[in-house]
């Protein structure tokens, strides 16, 4: 399912992660009622602002730690091609500017203030790299209504899908990610990445973060305390 590369070893991870975008797809079959978005396919302008994403902040061999969400929303990285990334802080945070789409997503919101508050993008971004072990975007149609899925919202979803997973995640680690310890964002996600690990081995400690948009929606008046939550856990690798 996953089209197999063999990374050059003297490669930047910009470059790494450039050429994984570029060959991204999944041809996997999925239950009825589900489709997967690709947006590098969708729009060609996704392709060339990821790529000056990360060819402005991970243009090194650095090793990182692995913060894992969960798949791309249409309004977030299905869009920009950057994980918690809308074009707004896409243009006014890291400085690249998208024309061909304007978004606004409630989980970038809150991962750019917690990256301003870490210390800014450049620090953060040369310690961290984020992703998802399903990085194309999943839509369910609910009463001919295509919206938001996640990779475990169904049963036979995940299990479709289990197989990708782990490839994706190992794909990753190959980029030279430190796996001694791994940031998962989401309970609900933490117990499907618990069982991929417990399986598969590919990472020696989990630490559970809330997720952002759970944030954002519930616990909006209480947002600093999860921004401080995000900011120990994150300087205790510096």
């Amino acid at each position: 399912m996953l089209l197999v590369m063999h990374f050059i070893m003297n490669q930047t991870f910009a470059e790494k992660i450039i050429a994984f975008n570029q060959n991204l797809k999944f041809t996997g079959k999925l239950p009825p009622g589900f489709q997967v978005m690709n947006p590098f396919a969708e729009n060609p302008e996704t392709m060339k602002v990821m790529s000056e994403f990360y060819q402005k902040y991970y243009s090194d061999n650095n090793q990182r730690k692995f913060i894992i969400g969960i798949n791309p929303s249409r309004h977030g990285a299905g869009v920009t091609g950057v994980p918690f990334t809308d074009t707004k802080r896409l243009e006014a945070i890291c400085g690249i500017k998208m024309n061909s789409a304007k978004t606004h997503e409630i989980s970038s919101v809150f991962m750019y203030e917690m990256i301003e508050e870490y210390g800014g993008s450049e620090l953060f971004y040369g310690k961290f790299f984020i992703n998802s072990p399903f990085p194309l975007a999943i839509v369910q149609n609910k009463k001919g209504k295509w919206l938001n899925a996640n990779y475990y919202d169904d049963k036979e979803l995940f299990q479709s899908v289990k197989n990708y997973l782990v490839e994706i995640l190992e794909t990753f680690i190959s980029f030279g990610l430190d796996t001694s310890e791994v940031f998962v964002l989401g309970k609900k996600n933490s117990l499907f990445i618990h069982q991929l690990n417990q399986e598969n081995n590919l990472f020696e400690k989990m630490t559970v973060l809330e997720h952002p948009r759970y944030i954002q929606q519930y616990k909006s008046k209480e947002k600093q305390i999860y921004l401080d939550k995000y900011i120990l856990a994150f300087q205790n690798e510096t």
